[in-house]
């Protein structure tokens, strides 16, 4: 996601605090040029650049150091809780992700309670979008939780 949309909100960033501290900036659609030497100029523009080879790789850097912190158990719960956020009329949801968390609780969840799982939470994902008001607007999972609490719909 953050390399797809989140490009143009840093570059915002830096020219309002390079702005701010009248830090020069070069045009962005001008050839870049490696080092100061004009000779070495390559056929991308600033832009290019450091999108591609400043920000990309910043970026995998990043997401290589969380992949060598977490392990495949820590990255589904994470990505399981993602898929309940109801932000953005559950923009997130994501019914794999959610049934590989409650695989996680064998306990709690055997192979038919899986099943039911899997069918209530398609019903559940219309009913929140479309039909009860409750659901709409919330931002955070502890608003989620506290509109499940009320609505006796645990």
């Amino acid at each position: 996601m953050m390399r797809n949309s989140e490009f143009g909100s840093l570059v915002e960033h830096v020219s309002s605090l390079c702005d701010k501290h009248d830090i020069m900036i070069p045009k962005v659609d001008a050839r870049y040029f490696l080092g100061k030497s004009k000779r070495r100029a390559l056929d991308v523009t600033y832009s290019h650049y450091l999108h591609v080879d400043i920000f990309y790789a910043v970026i995998d850097l990043h997401f290589q150091e969380l992949n060598r912190c977490f392990d495949a158990v820590s990255i589904d719960l994470l990505l399981g809780m993602d898929s309940l956020n109801p932000a953005n009329s559950f923009g997130n949801f994501d019914k794999n992700m959610i049934m590989r968390l409650a695989e996680y609780y064998l306990n709690e969840f055997d192979s038919s309670k899986l099943r039911d799982l899997s069918c209530q939470l398609d019903s559940f994902i219309v009913y929140a979008r479309s039909v009860d008001k409750r659901f709409f607007g919330m931002k955070r999972i502890s608003d989620l939780a506290k509109v499940l609490v009320k609505s006796d719909l645990l």
